[in-house]
């Protein structure tokens, strides 16, 4: 069967329709995927793991039931990929260290169970910073992966791996997880969808820690359609994680083709929260104009308590990082990299008191900002302050800078998502982020699908 030359471009709704059509299967589609990471993936390093046996395996299972009419859904047969961080049955899961280098469990994480579920195709298990502790993901103990748009230039991180393979047609879609910046930052600098939904409507189990009350998993997509379709594949209560919140099922990908009616926007005053580089000021921009364009009121305000947010949560970070590896890293410090090291060190010097004070603090300022924000359908920023720089500029002390305009709605556990918003003077992505109410992924994605189908920008794809 001869597949379309763009088909690793394809959105995974426009593939699922060819699936379901007859017009192409999933096996040779996943051969197709396989064969490109094989050869594109020397450039790119997006992949710890390719799971070759298994996804020829899923691929078969799932034509027989798509020939048979037994469609599971828009992932049925679509080739996806996961962060090194989500736990696969008899398959190690990395966390990008050679701490972990070896690990491997007899059952899946959640996640990858419910895509399983859902028929998706595993292709692999994407590069990251090691313990998910770096920003740019070059902290990796299997190399950094290498941004599509010009490899001499970071990825964003620390799902970087996920978003490079995304952007890159290596996969239709990844799953990462977000501690600070680490699905919003890479999408963006790798041009993109990425979403972080609140806290607890996609379950953890399974999912290796590196700060469990910040930790999100989240899609990571080449449109907002796309992330909808995953979204509404792994969100739901699950028992086995403490913080999986019970939520009334919603119909992400219908939300996206209602009348967006009336939208009451919130910018942010000047301040530390509203500084970027001024080509991501003006893609902010021009965000900002489309929505008023389509009658959307747009109002400057002043939101509180985001740098004390930002300030707490890397207290938090820090300590539940140390506590995590406490035990791996009292019996082998020296199988840590210098960057995970470091922040298991940092979260070795706090007590406990100041650990109970900053989540006590947290959950104040968390009230009063939601008290403020509770009438606005989003807040509109740029994703990152800090553009993508070359890897050999990079620094592991630029971290704090990257996640100042992500790192507060962590701590919020509000959703968030990054979208395409042009390119710099370099050729390179710039994202735009909305932050959205609690549990209103429906309305986010709502407002993210009528911007992105106005701009067109997700149409451009890097030439690898």
């Amino acid at each position: 069967m001869t597949l379309p030359k763009d088909i690793h471009y394809r959105s995974i709704s426009d593939v699922a329709a060819l699936l379901n059509a007859g017009e192409v299967n999933s096996v040779d589609l996943t051969k197709a995927t396989l064969q490109r990471i094989d050869e594109k993936d020397s450039a790119l390093n997006a992949f710890i793991t390719v799971t070759k046996e298994l996804a020829l395996k899923q691929a078969e299972q799932a034509d027989v039931e798509i020939r048979s009419g037994r469609s599971r859904g828009p992932l049925h047969g679509i080739p996806v990929a996961v962060k090194d961080l989500l736990v696969t049955k008899n398959i190690p899961t990395t966390f990008a260290s050679n701490a972990y280098k070896d690990y491997v469990t007899d059952y899946d994480a959640v996640v990858v169970k419910r895509l399983a579920e859902a028929g998706a195709v595993l292709v692999g298990k994407t590069n990251l910073s090691e313990g998910a502790a770096d920003s740019s993901s070059q902290s990796s103990a299997f190399g950094g992966p290498n941004n599509p748009w010009n490899t001499d230039y970071i990825t964003g991180g620390s799902s970087g791996g996920s978003a490079a393979a995304v952007a890159a047609g290596l996969a239709f879609g990844a799953i990462g997880s977000d501690t600070a910046m680490s699905i919003r930052q890479p999408s963006a600098l790798c041009g993109i969808v990425g979403l972080k939904p609140t806290y607890g409507l996609v379950p953890k189990h399974g999912a290796m820690t590196l700060s469990f009350s910040l930790d999100h998993l989240g899609p990571m997509t080449r449109n907002v359609r796309d992330a909808a379709i995953m979204l509404q594949t792994i969100a739901g209560y699950d028992g086995n994680d403490p913080t999986s919140v019970e939520t009334t099922a919603v119909d992400y990908m219908a939300a996206l083709d209602r009348d967006i009616g009336k939208l009451r926007i919130a910018v942010l005053r000047d301040g530390v929260y509203s500084i970027a580089d001024e080509q991501w000021q003006n893609g902010t921009l021009r965000a900002l104009q489309f929505f008023e364009g389509i009658g959307a009121q747009i109002e400057e305000v002043d939101l509180p308590n985001l740098e004390d947010l930002y300030l707490l949560s890397s207290v938090i970070i820090s300590v539940e990082c140390a506590a995590f590896h406490a035990e791996r890293y009292k019996l082998d410090p020296n199988s840590f990299g210098s960057v995970l090291r470091g922040a298991i060190e940092i979260g070795q010097q706090y007590s406990g008191v100041q650990y109970v004070q900053a989540q006590r603090a947290r959950r104040l300022a968390t009230e009063e900002f939601l008290a403020a924000f509770r009438n606005y359908d989003a807040l509109v920023l740029p994703t990152t302050t800090s553009p993508a720089c070359l890897i050999s500029e990079d620094d592991p002390t630029m971290v704090g800078e990257r996640m100042r305009n992500t790192l507060p709605f962590n701590a919020l556990g509000v959703p968030a998502i990054s979208v395409p918003a042009g390119f710099d003077s370099r050729g390179l992505p710039i994202g735009v982020q909305f932050v959205g109410q609690p549990f209103a992924e429906a309305r986010l994605l709502q407002l993210a699908h009528a911007y992105e189908e106005e701009q067109g920008y997700g149409n451009r794809h890097p030439d690898i």
